[in-house]
């Protein structure tokens, strides 16, 4: 069940959505604006999550509204998972913004569970005794954070560039990119 629960980026945004906001309901080409996915695909994800019984829909004013059926076997489970894995990504990201002016933060490495050359990408200016405290005081890792601190310009240099140490960060889809206030300059 699991397998089949997190296989598309799309059915992670839905769930997500439907997940932490358990109360509410949408209708298709609400979640095509609001998750900025494309009609067939989000189309295709709600149907699977019908199916297994997560998702159930309503009519109203002639139009089909999808809601999350709280009585799915696993909702509760469901639900703590997504609200964790939010929080935590939300908490660090909130917590390394208030060391500086941040543009880029990526999780790699621990943060996603996988061994890579570094747990976290930053891009800005940041006070690294302020972070290297926080890692050391507040953040409870069973080793010290590897991270790389880089300013705006030598980042979008290595974007331009293609340099392989920040392709492999940016271009791994199991890294979170908790933040990026850089994306336009970047295409």
């Amino acid at each position: 069940m699991l397998k089949r629960l997190f296989t598309s980026n799309t059915r992670v945004k839905l769930l997500s959505l439907f997940l932490l906001n358990p109360d509410d309901e949408y209708f298709i080409r609400e979640l095509t604006r609001k998750l900025d996915e494309q009609i067939n695909s989000i189309r295709r994800e709600l149907d699977n999550l019908k199916k297994m019984g997560l998702l159930k829909t309503k009519s109203k004013n002639r139009k089909k509204y999808y809601v999350v059926n709280k009585n799915f076997v696993a909702f509760h489970e469901l639900r703590s998972i997504m609200l964790k894995a939010m929080s935590d990504k939300e908490t660090i990201a909130k917590k390394i913004l208030s060391f500086g002016d941040v543009e880029v933060i990526v999780l790699s490495g621990m943060f996603v569970d996988k061994e890579t050359p570094i747990d976290l990408l930053l891009v800005g200016d940041v006070d690294r005794r302020k972070l290297e405290e926080y890692f050391s005081d507040e953040l409870e890792t069973v080793r010290p954070v590897r991270f790389t601190i880089m300013g705006k310009e030598e980042y979008l240099y290595r974007l331009k560039c293609n340099d392989k140490f920040v392709m492999d960060i940016i271009n791994d889809s199991d890294n979170i990119t908790a933040l990026n206030r850089l994306e336009k300059m970047e295409a």
